[in-house]
């Protein structure tokens, strides 16, 4: 791995040690844990679409089985909270697994329609499932306990997620320096090409879309458990748009660009609150903008501007 790309966790680890001893108040500091909890979601959906080069419209469906999962198992059935977040990655990890490989069968639009039609499916099963899940109107989720003491607070919470996210960086950076990662940009570039130097294109599609899904299932439970309750909307088609667009606006293939992506699109629907009714026209023109001018993302866009050919 790169020396500066080293620097750049270093920095990120830094940032988050710092950011709750600056922030004025709660409501920022819930503002900076959101912004933590979409960057480590981003990281793994990243990973799917930057580096491997497949799309996924319905990433949220993954997140809303981990949020419903520490919500409906320790609700209705007594599970401990760490024991329900566990019972919902493997849950969604193994769906993930039943459902790739007839879904990675399809290229283009029509695995964008796959994987947007799953998402759908995920969310009205949840909607539908009402005696389970409280329909539309959503739960309210246990306390989560770690080590004989309840998580409660805001700090407590941005410590853990804090922790979350440095260890996701690290990973994502380890992983796409790997041989794994050669072959997930491999086969990005070129499928066939790959398959003639002898990697296993369905083997590595099916892992790394279990990996994504597994990234957003436990956020999922964290998310449902630091706001106390959990609805359908969680887990709906524009939140798996919200996050598609994180990963292009940050950038595509890079580990930095997630991180971007995230703080920038959590935190701009409350800078453009202001505007009152015309908060969706500015979003939406900031997007488009930044598609027209940025097309390779504000990272990777910044890095060959400056001169740094470091991708990650």
């Amino acid at each position: 791995m790169k020396k500066n790309v080293y620097f750049g966790l270093y920095l990120v680890i830094a940032i988050l040690i710092v950011l709750p001893f600056v922030v004025p108040n709660s409501f920022y500091l819930d503002l900076v844990i959101r912004m933590a909890i979409n960057a480590v979601i981003v990281l793994g959906l990243n990973l799917l679409i930057g580096f491997a080069g497949q799309i996924s419209l319905g990433h949220a469906g993954f997140l809303g089985i981990g949020a419903y999962a520490s919500a409906v198992l320790p609700t209705h059935f007594g599970w401990h909270p760490l024991l329900a977040m566990g019972a919902g990655a493997a849950a969604t990890g193994i769906l993930a697994a039943l459902v790739a490989r007839p879904i990675f069968k399809l290229k283009g639009h029509y695995l964008a329609m796959a994987t947007l039609g799953l998402g759908i499916i995920l969310n009205i099963a949840i909607r539908n499932e009402a005696q389970w899940s409280g329909g539309p109107d959503g739960m309210p989720v246990p306390a989560m306990g770690l080590f004989g003491f309840e998580l409660s607070s805001d700090k407590q919470w941005y410590w853990v997620v804090a922790l979350l996210l440095s260890v996701s960086v690290w990973a994502s950076l380890n992983l796409i320096d790997s041989p794994f990662g050669r072959a997930l940009r491999a086969l990005h570039g070129s499928e066939v090409a790959s398959q003639v130097v002898g990697v296993d294109v369905v083997r590595y599609k099916v892992a790394i879309f279990v990996l994504s899904a597994v990234f957003a299932s436990l956020m999922g439970s964290v998310t449902a458990h630091y706001v106390g309750f959990v609805t359908p909307n969680l887990a709906d088609f524009f939140h798996s748009i919200e996050l598609v667009t994180m990963v292009v606006i940050g950038g595509m293939a890079s580990v930095y660009g997630s991180l971007v992506g995230a703080v920038l699109l959590t935190a701009l629907p409350q800078a453009l609150a202001t505007f009152e009714g015309w908060e969706t026209v500015a979003f939406g023109s900031i997007l488009m903008l930044c598609m027209i001018f940025l097309p390779k993302g504000l990272v990777p866009t910044l890095a060959a501007k400056f001169g740094k050919g470091e991708k990650a």
